[in-house]
């Protein structure tokens, strides 16, 4: 194995992680991967004094180019865009904060920054890189990045869960979730799911989706509950970690035909989120490998 290809295997982990945390989408950022890695193979590695800092570096100015792109590709989206799911090792739910930033929730979340602004929170929050690395990353001054940084700090916080959920309470509400649905308990479904609940659904204009966001306990219960009986029969349920959260993944006729991730606090379900978009459902049948 050359040098060049030692180095990028050992950081191979970490430069998905970057580039899926900017695009909430593994297919891109598997084409980010080797994109930097027919630009990683044509650099003089003598000239290079840390190979993590400037495969980083590489990763997040491809990933601003793909995100620009996506962001273009989003507005002729059919429906609900959702990130694409991940079905992850258990190591990535010990790592809180790995979790926390990869959870469908959050990806949601920095969908709502503007693309350096997600480069800039991503480095500086997630992966801790200082001022002057994430400077070179996205051609900015230091100065201007910690403007950049605390702007996009304020921004997450004020839409972010309020506390980070233990694992027993998640699966505890997962559980919950998991029993009223399949038993068709439309008062169980109501004690799991907080009154301000949205439900999102992506289906990409592939599959049968719903269209737009559903809000309240009421309404999001009643839907689950038609949708159940109709699906249920034929339909079985696994829980699963996605994203470094409990999930449940729908399998029909042996294949998988959905996830649902959550969004969870104080014990209740405020966010539903169903990716049923079979372009986005790869990488729910293998594990990916995480790290930061």
């Amino acid at each position: 194995m050359g040098a060049a290809t030692e180095a990028f295997v050992a950081h191979r982990n970490l430069l998905f992680t970057v580039a899926y945390e900017m695009l909430g989408s593994a297919a891109d950022a598997e084409d980010v991967l080797q994109e930097v890695w027919l630009r990683w193979a044509d650099v003089d590695l003598d000239e290079v004094r840390d190979r993590r800092a400037y495969l980083v570096r590489i990763t997040t100015r491809k990933a601003l180019d793909r995100l620009r792109t996506l962001g273009r590709r989003k507005e002729s989206y059919v429906g609900p865009w959702l990130p694409e799911p991940l079905l992850t090792t258990p190591d990535v739910a010990e790592d809180v904060e790995l979790a926390d930033s990869v959870s469908m929730a959050m990806l949601l979340v920095m969908e709502t920054l503007a693309p350096t602004e997600r480069a800039v929170f991503v480095l500086r929050e997630v992966f801790g890189l200082d001022y002057d690395e994430i400077a070179q990353a996205v051609d900015r001054t230091p100065t201007t990045v910690r403007q950049i940084a605390h702007r996009a700090r304020a921004h997450v916080a004020a839409r972010r869960p309020r506390d980070v959920v233990s694992p027993a309470e998640s699966r505890a509400a997962l559980q919950a979730f998991r029993r009223a649905l399949e038993t068709g308990d439309l008062q169980g479904l109501l004690d799991v799911l907080a009154p301000d609940v949205v439900l999102l659904s992506d289906g990409g204009g592939v599959v049968h989706a719903v269209q737009r966001p559903v809000a309240g306990a009421d309404k999001v219960a009643r839907l689950l509950a038609v949708g159940w009986h109709k699906v249920g029969a034929w339909t079985s349920v696994e829980p699963v970690q996605v994203n470094g959260h409990p999930a449940l993944v729908l399998r029909r006729d042996g294949g998988i035909h959905g996830v649902a991730a959550m969004r969870i606090e104080d014990g209740l379900v405020t966010g539903l989120y169903f990716v049923v978009n079979p372009e986005k459902l790869s990488r729910v049948g293998r594990e990916t490998e995480l790290s930061r």
